[in-house]
């Protein structure tokens, strides 16, 4: 016995309901990259690799020193950022590869 029209047509709608809810709920979502983020890929990342940050004389070996590499940086290549800017790099650094204890309470205020 085949359903009748209105029958199908809900079967058809349910179908339909619970394939596009799998498919949401299976969707990876993408992280948002961070305004530090954003600003050291767009403007550092071409010179410096991942290797610069390990290497041995590295000029940033704390919080307060590696803040100051980054105003340095970004005051040698023209890019005139705010403080809130050179806060969010040194803060994205910080968090992606020195693991510094953060001395100055302007970063959390921020990076949030």
């Amino acid at each position: 016995m085949m359903p009748l029209p209105k029958e199908r047509s809900k079967r058809d709608l349910l179908l339909v309901v619970i394939a596009v809810s799998s498919l949401v709920a299976h969707a990876q979502t993408v992280p948002v990259q961070t305004r530090g983020e954003l600003l050291y890929t767009t403007h550092c990342i071409t010179c410096h690799t991942s290797e610069m940050h390990w290497r041995n004389n590295r000029r940033a070996y704390d919080w307060t020193s590696l803040n100051a590499q980054v105003r340095l940086w970004q005051g040698n290549t023209g890019l005139q950022w705010s403080e809130a800017d050179i806060a969010a790099v040194a803060g994205y650094l910080n968090d992606t590869i020195y693991q510094y204890p953060q001395t100055s309470p302007y970063v959390e205020a921020v990076r949030q």
